[in-house]
């Protein structure tokens, strides 16, 4: 009797909770929690026939329907995988199919290469604006960073190196360098310092931040040698305080004041602030950077100094190695600016194309470089410098290169 009525439970729990089949490769599960195929991407679609019909009737189509039809495609764009298709982040692919296609017809002519090489940063530019209005998080930029290193590390072998200017020791020097960026990238796009609440289970991260924050704890500060954390967590919780009143760490000077964040419900420290993008608070948070699709903290502000620095380095190396390949006769300046006879064949007329590729995305990098270090020298961080300009108590120097915030810290 007692195995019976023991028994019977179980099957009525089998019975109310059936088991969900097991996905194929093709199949998955889609916004709605319904059960799709990948070769079914095309069919029902009334937000992309509406919009078409508009289209063709030469009638205007709202933002919303846009919207609509980017989430549709973006859910439905998924890959074969082992139980059940992966999605698939639009964001990442217009750099794959893109930049290879522009700098080949940049390649064409003198004139061409001059409006695709000025329309590339206009166009990120634009699309760096529109997600940051939306305070939305976007794979493209990272995508782009690291299709161009390969790609042009590609383009460096295929057309550079045949020629035989470049020595082996030249060619290992430069691969070190390009693992050196990538590694550096790698440690940038970890943990940036992510304050971690335990009340609320860590609700309030993404599932890779909380993911990472389980499986390494709580992180002692770090940062450059000189920065002020300016204190550290209250062991108080919200109910000892009234909700929004600033708060100190007991001990600690009246510099060292510490807030309330609403979203992440924690005590936030001095310097400390909450990312919209990211989506949690972040110690001394510096800024996000699309880059490398996260904030830039206090646990990976070196490394992100350390991934510039190898890339400017490294880029100024193969710019050099380039141009000295295909303009033997002149210096790397003078090639750099007059190279006679270099559309005249097609691969060295893409080698100078990517050079100058490489140059705007080097000038840009190296803006942010210096505008970093000047930061560290006057320890102030970036957040720090726009809210002071925001609030018009900071003065700007030397065309707006420094930035007088007022702080202690001047």
């Amino acid at each position: 009797m007692t195995k019976k009525g023991s028994m019977k439970p179980g099957k009525k729990n089998k019975a109310e909770e059936p088991e969900l089949e097991p996905l194929c490769c093709c199949e998955y599960l889609d916004r709605n929690g319904e059960k799709n195929h990948v070769a079914a991407c095309l069919c029902d679609c009334q937000d992309l026939d509406e919009g078409c019909d508009r289209w063709i009737t030469c009638k205007s189509v709202q933002p919303e329907t846009y919207e609509r039809i980017m989430d549709t495609i973006s859910d439905r764009l998924r890959i074969p995988w082992l139980r059940g298709a992966r999605k698939v982040n639009i964001s990442l692919l217009p750099p794959l199919f893109l930049l290879p296609v522009f700098l080949r017809v940049a390649s064409w002519h003198f004139l061409l290469g001059v409006v695709v090489l000025t329309s590339l940063p206009v166009l990120a530019l634009w699309y760096y604006y529109l997600t940051h209005r939306r305070k939305e998080q976007t794979l493209f930029f990272l995508s782009l960073g690291l299709f161009s290193l390969g790609y042009m590390y590609y383009v460096f072998l295929q057309e550079v190196v045949p020629r035989g200017r470049v020595g082996p020791t030249q060619l290992a020097l430069l691969t070190c360098g390009l693992l050196l960026i990538l590694l550096a990238l790698c440690r940038a796009k970890k943990d940036p310092g992510y304050l971690r609440n335990p009340a609320n289970d860590d609700r309030s991260l993404s599932g890779s931040q909380t993911e990472y924050l389980n499986r390494t704890g709580p992180e002692k500060p770090k940062g450059f040698p000189g920065a002020d954390p300016a204190g550290g967590l209250n062991n108080r919780g919200p109910k000892d305080e009234p909700k929004g009143c600033p708060r100190t760490s007991a001990g600690s000077p009246a510099t060292g004041k510490e807030d309330w964040c609403a979203k992440c419900r924690l005590v936030r420290p001095a310097r400390a602030w909450h990312c919209r993008i990211c989506g949690a608070c972040v110690r001394r948070m510096d800024h996000h950077c699309v880059w490398i699709n996260s904030c830039v903290g206090e646990s990976n502000h070196q490394a992100f100094m350390l991934a510039l620095l190898v890339f400017l380095l490294t880029s100024v190396y193969g710019i050099t190695l380039t141009l000295d390949t295909i303009c033997t006769d002149r210096s790397v300046f003078t090639a750099l600016f007059y190279c006679p006879g270099v559309y005249a064949n097609y691969s060295s007329a893409l080698c100078f194309t990517c050079v100058w590729y490489s140059v705007i995305i080097m000038g840009g990098m190296a803006y942010i470089f210096l505008i970093q270090l000047i930061n560290i020298s006057y320890n102030v961080t970036e957040r720090e410098v726009q809210q002071a300009l925001r609030q018009k108590t900071g003065r700007r120097l030397l065309c707006g290169l420094i930035v007088d915030t007022g702080l202690p810290g001047w």
